[in-house]
């Protein structure tokens, strides 16, 4: 059976140039150990003061599954990619067998830190280029966002994943879901989410259904008789105050029946204004412990601005400003070659210059137990903290079974909790004290200790 080239355990889920590459290493016998680091390149955003690492789980799981089957052979072939016996019994046994240290998903990091790190024979390394800065791009950028959504709301609000309709793909909705979830959403109403992940789903009705009765009273009723141990009532596809009298008439009827009314969902208008509105009503019926769910353009300065004005929402549904990251759509993300054949590399371009050897990030805490200051220093280097990164994988091997997810959202939480106070506020403007994040003693010297090769051979001068 051919399968969809889209399967991220495919080889064939990368760039062009990292066959074309490929190719030229094996030919040329250029197959020692590489080693490729991943990280955000700074400076920050100024709606960012921190990111969340995400996507790890996924892409580890994406390396280790990486075969090639013999249709996906016949076409490379066919595209004159398997031209020699060495690069065809190369992709034909082709398995992901290096090593992998990362920081664990949910750790808060800073721009510059590597989140990841690949030590593997060079044609294989450069090989998962794309996909991998394809599995943390995106999770890592979704999960940032989430994250300042979870420090806008008040403790106990409700916050949901919307988002599958308005993301850039289905991949994506799953990958919005886990990284929103584990951010500290409570849940999503990606159906597939809670299939593949156990993500707890929400949904309540859409105006069509509303629509589709003849009144409101016809339609809520249906719903909760329908839906009797979790029933939320959208009630602006009229007029709200008119659908809120109307809960606030059938709460006790429904509670005659056995049915508990959760929640009213308002997505339109002012939404704090509205909502006060609707909570005296329904506290006027007696319906106060009915809460009011809101959606519908929600972000991080909207909850923020909501906190302010004391809005009584208990709870949001969040969708195109998540999916789409609406301040910040991409992270400046690289994968970049720091060590070959046990030499480091590093990379001169302007603007994109990289500091060579394998890293690591060693964090320190104060007293209280915020974080103080990140080091990144080489590999091994005798420095004081925390090092961050870890081992995954060892020679194709997953050292650990991976991590449920309520240890990433509890490992967020405590990431969260420890930020220092400036780095917590929701805020375009750059933060006043930025996070301090250095370069050790031996680090530092070996980047300035390496220069540009030359650009050629030495010339040979005919005697």
């Amino acid at each position: 059976m051919n399968r969809d080239p889209a399967d991220r355990a495919s080889p064939l889920v990368t760039d062009y140039y990292a066959f074309t590459m490929l190719i030229t290493y094996l030919e040329t016998g250029r197959t020692g150990t590489a080693v490729f680091e991943f990280f955000v390149r700074p400076p920050l955003p100024a709606s960012r003061r921190f990111f969340v690492a995400a996507g790890l789980g996924e892409a580890v799981d994406d390396l280790l599954a990486l075969e090639t089957r013999g249709d996906e052979r016949a076409w490379l072939a066919g595209e004159g990619l398997l031209a020699s016996k060495p690069v065809r019994d190369y992709i034909e046994e082709l398995r992901f067998t290096g090593d992998i240290d990362a920081v664990p998903e949910g750790t808060v990091v800073f721009p510059d830190e590597p989140l990841l790190r690949v030590r593997a024979p060079l044609p294989l390394a450069q090989l998962v280029e794309a996909r991998l800065i394809n599995s943390l791009h995106y999770p890592t950028l979704i999960a940032s966002k989430a994250a300042r959504m979870v420090l806008a709301a008040r403790a106990g609000t409700t916050l949901v994943d919307f988002g599958l309709r308005r993301a850039p793909g289905t991949e994506a909705g799953l990958m919005l879901a886990r990284a929103s979830y584990i951010a500290g959403f409570d849940g999503t109403a990606t159906v597939p989410a809670g299939r593949r992940y156990g993500i707890p789903l929400y949904g309540t009705m859409a105006h069509s259904f509303v629509l589709a009765y003849p009144n409101e009273e016809e339609a809520f009723l249906a719903y909760a008789r329908t839906h009797r141990e979790d029933v939320t009532l959208l009630i602006d596809t009229y007029e709200e105050r008119d659908a809120a009298h109307t809960v606030g008439r059938l709460y006790a009827r429904l509670a005659h029946e056995g049915i508990p009314l959760q929640a009213v969902r308002l997505d339109s208008g002012d939404l704090a204004a509205r909502a006060r509105d609707v909570r005296t009503i329904l506290d006027a019926h007696g319906a106060k412990s009915v809460r009011i769910f809101a959606s519908g353009g929600i972000d991080e300065h909207t909850i923020a601005d909501h906190v302010r004005r004391k809005a009584p929402i208990d709870g949001y549904g969040i969708g195109t400003l998540l999916a789409n990251s609406s301040d910040v759509p991409y992270l400046n993300c690289a994968y970049k070659l720091v060590a070959y054949d046990n030499q480091p590399r590093r990379k001169f371009s302007t603007g994109k210059t990289t500091r060579p050897g394998a890293k690591q990030v060693f964090r320190t805490h104060d007293a209280r137990g915020r974080m103080k200051e990140d080091v990144i220093g080489l590999e091994g280097e005798d420095i004081p903290g925390e090092p961050l990164l870890v081992p995954v994988v060892r020679r194709g091997e997953r050292l650990t079974p991976e991590e449920p997810l309520e240890h990433i959202r509890e490992r967020v939480r405590t990431g969260l909790a420890a930020l220092p106070d400036e780095l917590r506020e929701i805020d375009d403007t750059p933060s006043p004290r930025p996070y301090p994040v250095r370069t050790s003693r031996g680090l530092a010297a070996l980047t300035d200790s390496l220069t540009p090769p030359s650009p050629s051979a030495p010339r040979v001068v005919p005697p």
